[in-house]
């Protein structure tokens, strides 16, 4: 089976490099993928794979039987949305939709699932169980399409046993696959705050109340939410980003607003820090005197790759890669929706290397110049339909 899938791998690779430079050069914003489903949509048919469109809008969920379907379920998953970014890339796939850019590789993740649906459709008579395949919307923004696929029961009828996903890593060289089970990629959400005061002239602060001495004691105070309340032995991250308040030397603003993320590795502490942002926030800003409207918008839940399906999944990938090209990869503060799948079903999220330092492919995610290794693309179609017809 390893040899067959990897002969199909390498003879579809022209097709996945066409499909992965079609898509990136149509990028379409998140809960927009119009024409992007379209195209799955094509190539599911294309491939004689029976889908069922509008899952969460413009999701597509496809079901792939093989021998003795109901004996086991896999389900494999890949992320459609592009980024508001300007492509900075001199190349002919380069996107042709001003302002809107494949920054995250989610082209990438989209055609090696549809690589991998097709090697198993191909070969569907020769192994057990049924592969189901999720192309799902929204990944970039919030509330994550992956929340709305699973109520709209892209994990029922059938309901998978496991469910594996992966994503691009432009650190690790082509070639390579990055895996780690138990805590992997951190929770995320959104903090609103906005500092009111009756605001007043700079040079008689003491009538009003100094909106951005406030919000600036603010932004220093709720640093120690983490540093003396969380345990250090698990990651956490509260960072402001935004400060946006006045517009001239001496007026003082009636109000500053903040923006900012915060990061966890445990579900627990996460929502008592919420609460504790919130007393903070509301507490020192009424002592100094103004008043405060704070929003926490909760995202995504942390990643948890199961121990046993990740350890089945690591020891198939070192089967078909080589026990060399397969690595260990750190804990991430960034965040992933595919969180929602590892807390409802049995998951596991791995890494792609897609980096190749010999020809400066080396950009990293979200930035204007990113770009991958395309040979990546038959590793990892070839590597997740060995993993689907494997586990």
């Amino acid at each position: 089976m390893k040899e067959r899938i990897k002969s199909l791998a390498k003879t579809y690779a022209p097709d996945l490099i066409a499909c992965r430079r079609h898509l990136h050069s149509h990028p379409e914003l998140s809960f927009q993928e119009y024409e992007t489903s379209k195209f799955i949509q094509s190539k599911l048919g294309e491939y004689g794979i029976p889908y069922t469109a509008g899952v969460a809008g413009t999701g597509v969920v496809a079901l792939i039987k093989g021998r003795n379907p109901e004996k086991k379920v896999i389900a494999l998953r890949a992320d459609i949305d592009a980024l508001p970014i300007e492509e900075a890339n001199n190349v002919p796939y380069k996107s042709q939709t001003p302002g809107v850019m494949h920054a995250c590789g989610h082209d990438v993740h989209t055609t090696v699932i549809l690589g991998a649906a097709r090697i198993l459709q191909e070969l569907r008579n020769e192994f057990e169980g049924t592969v189901k395949i999720l192309f799902q919307p929204g990944e970039e923004k919030h509330p994550g399409g992956a929340s709305l696929m699973i109520k709209d029961g892209a994990l029922e009828n059938p309901k998978p046993d496991a469910i594996l996903g992966l994503h691009v890593l432009p650190t690790m060289e082509t070639g390579k696959l990055g895996f780690r089970a138990g805590q992997y990629m951190a929770s995320a959400d959104e903090i609103y705050i906005t500092v009111k005061s009756k605001g007043g002239h700079a040079a008689a602060p003491h009538l009003t109340a100094d909106t951005i001495l406030i919000a600036s004691n603010l932004v220093v105070s709720l640093q120690q939410i983490v540093s003396r309340n969380n345990n250090p032995f698990s990651p956490s991250v509260l960072s402001i980003c935004a400060f946006n308040g006045g517009f001239t030397t001496n007026v003082i603003p009636s109000e500053v607003k903040l923006m900012g993320t915060f990061r966890a590795m445990d579900e627990t502490w996460r929502f008592r820090a919420h609460e504790l942002i919130r007393k903070q926030s509301t507490e020192l800003v009424r002592a100094m005197g103004a008043e405060i409207d704070i929003d926490i918008l909760v995202g995504y839940p942390m990643v948890y790759n199961n121990e046993a399906v990740t350890a089945t999944a690591r020891s198939l990938a070192e089967d078909y890669m080589g026990k060399d090209n397969v690595e260990d990869t750190e804990l991430r503060m960034g965040a992933e929706d595919f969180a929602f799948y590892s807390q409802v079903i049995p998951a596991c999220f791995f890494r792609l290397g897609t980096g190749n330092k010999a020809r400066g492919i080396t950009h990293g995610v979200h930035t204007p110049l990113f770009d991958v290794d395309e040979s990546a693309l038959e590793i990892g179609s070839g590597t997740m339909a060995y993993l689907a017809t494997q586990f």
